[in-house]
């Protein structure tokens, strides 16, 4: 007997065969049989006129703390992900001190958008090891599987204190870090992270601990990993987003050789035009050299939201941060003022601002969240029309709607009309060996944007709508390929013996809804959420966790750890 039997469904089975009309049989988490059933089952589900997949992996979220008060790893499961890994980009909650717990909650709520509210109640912080966190989690239980590479931001503050955003580190720290390292992947972390991102700065708007790092740092601590079985390398640098120069190319491939693992950089944006050929060529000059590095890339270009109520990005224009960090009542009565506006307009537009002067064409924002009955009827509608109509200046028609709302409206910046060449050039991305699509960064950045889509609007938008990528071709990339660059043993494939990480979604319907503030964190928090449709059924290790849209409370995923659940991937594979 069967414990559950999918029935009538296309199987797209993440190797890139062809989809082929076939059942499911599941039992005791494992998928059982592919194709004609033999056995009843207890439970069957009626896939008729819908795909039957693998659980979609995503490679870079920042789920880290949202498990600790969200099992559902929400909103990502509507959207067919069944396997998250965190602790990307340097940033994790462990290793951590009781006296560094404030410091890194200020600045996970900095650099990933998480409110520092949700991180102070939400989140125990009852561990101070890397494998005391994990055990921390597994002891609340998840409805996804989810594995963590360790932060090299917290290995520095736990090693220097507050001298790690200052100075290099002197031999005893850098070996201290190594110490926690390893004691961290023997716990169970799947590899290491960091950043020396020039964007990345903490809660007290110094460099983030890594930044400080020296090459030798960083090559030293990679070389830990490879003493490991099952991790990975992952790192964002400089020019990840401005371009690699030729030192850049060399550390990357280093690094990769020193572990003697695969080194994932994050992100590669695409356009027509743009230089992504370019970035990928670190690839390549990594792999003739023995190595191997790879690009992560969303399918989708990202669209963000501003808020003067958080101030992420706008706080960064030159002498805005004072204004936007006071108390909000303090702050509504500053945006109220007209000399304190046009010093902030001038300023937006002064030399100084360099490319962030892109920001203050206000006349190109779009209001995409309004919060009262008075302010909803101009949801959708650009700043510049708003304006014209009211006989205003932009920004102060701009901030007459956002004092009015309490500074929560939701802005969009304007986005550039993308062309074919630009959808052209992303799908021949999809499809090189050098990248990998994911990095949501869902769990992040809650102010901005909600990444979770990125699945289904691959499914959707990209196959249904534009034919850029046939189904399996599409279904691969978000299962086998991330699965299979992360050594996950036994799951990102359809198969008889593997995991029963399973989703079921309609191919004429998948695809993201559109973007709305929650206010369902700890603290009254807000976020940003899209959910899915055409998603009905999704299942981790045999048991379902999403049905139609809605969580039916189930917690079966697994808390991942390195050789345990992952296999080596060697640099040169």
């Amino acid at each position: 007997m069967l414990d559950l039997a999918i029935v009538g469904g296309t199987v797209v089975d993440g190797t890139g065969s062809a989809p082929r009309r076939a059942d499911v049989g599941v039992r005791d988490g494992r998928v059982i049989e592919v194709g004609e059933l033999d056995d009843g089952a207890a439970r069957t589900i009626d896939a008729g006129g819908m795909v039957v997949a693998p659980g979609f992996v995503d490679l870079h979220t920042h789920y880290d703390a949202q498990l600790m008060w969200d099992p559902t790893a929400s909103p990502s499961p509507l959207h067919g992900v069944t396997t998250v890994f965190g602790g990307n980009c340097g940033f994790t909650l462990a290793p951590a001190a009781p006296d560094h717990v404030d410091y890194m909650a200020r600045l996970m709520a900095r650099v990933e958008g998480i409110p520092l509210p949700a991180l102070q109640q939400g989140v125990p912080w009852e561990w101070t090891t890397f494998g005391d966190y994990l055990d921390c989690l597994e002891g609340r239980e998840v409805a996804v599987n989810a594995g963590f590479l360790v932060g090299h931001s917290a290995l520095r503050r736990l090693a220097m204190g507050e001298a790690a955003t200052a100075k290099p580190a002197d031999e005893p720290a850098i070996e201290a870090m190594a110490a926690m390292l390893h004691q961290s992947l023997s716990d169970g972390a799947l590899g290491f992270s960091s950043s020396q991102a020039h964007t990345h700065n903490d809660g007290d708007g110094n460099p983030v601990p890594s930044r400080s790092a020296t090459a030798e740092e960083l090559l030293h601590l990679a070389s830990c990993v490879r003493e490991h079985p099952g991790t990975q390398l992952e790192l964002i640098i400089p020019g990840c987003l401005n371009g690699f120069s030729q030192e850049e190319v060399d550390l990357l491939a280093q690094l990769s050789l020193a572990a003697d693992r695969p080194l994932n950089w994050n992100v590669l944006g695409v356009r027509a035009g743009g230089n992504h050929e370019h970035q990928l060529a670190a690839s390549t000059t990594a792999s003739e050299r023995g190595g191997r590095v790879v690009a992560l890339t969303l399918p989708q270009g990202v669209r963000i939201r501003l808020s003067f109520l958080t101030g992420f990005v706008l706080d960064a224009l030159p002498g805005w941060r004072e204004t936007l960090s006071l108390p909000v009542p303090e702050r509504l009565a500053a945006l109220s003022d007209p000399e304190v506006r046009r010093g902030l307009d001038e300023r937006a537009h002064s030399p100084e601002a360099g490319v962030l002067a892109n920001l203050a064409r206000w006349e190109r924002l779009t209001i995409a969240e309004a919060f009262t009955d008075e302010t909803r009827r101009l949801e959708g509608r650009r700043i510049g029309d708003i304006a014209r109509e009211q006989g205003k200046e932009p920004f102060d028609a701009l901030l007459d709607v956002v004092v009015a709302d309490g500074l929560r409206t939701g802005l969009r910046p304007e986005m550039g009309k993308e062309e074919d060449e630009t959808w052209t050039a992303r799908a021949e991305v999809w499809r090189d060996r050098r990248a990998v699509v994911g990095g949501s960064d869902a769990g992040a950045h809650l102010d901005m944007m909600c990444g979770a889509s990125y699945s289904t609007f691959l499914v959707g938008e990209a196959v249904r709508e534009r034919a850029l990528l046939s189904l399996e071709e599409a279904v691969r990339a978000l299962t086998d390929v991330p699965a299979r660059l992360y050594g996950l043993k036994e799951r990102g494939r359809l198969v008889p013996g593997w995991h029963a990480d399973v989703v079921v979604f309609d191919p004429a319907t998948v695809g993201p809804l559109e973007e709305r503030t929650r206010e369902d964190l700890p603290g009254g928090a807000s976020r940003i959420v899209a959910e899915a449709q055409g998603v009905e059924h999704v299942l981790v290790n045999g048991t379902e966790i999403a049905r139609s849209g809605a969580f039916t409370g189930a917690t079966p995923g697994r808390v991942l750890r390195s050789g345990r659940d992952t296999e080596t991937v060697r640099a040169g594979s």
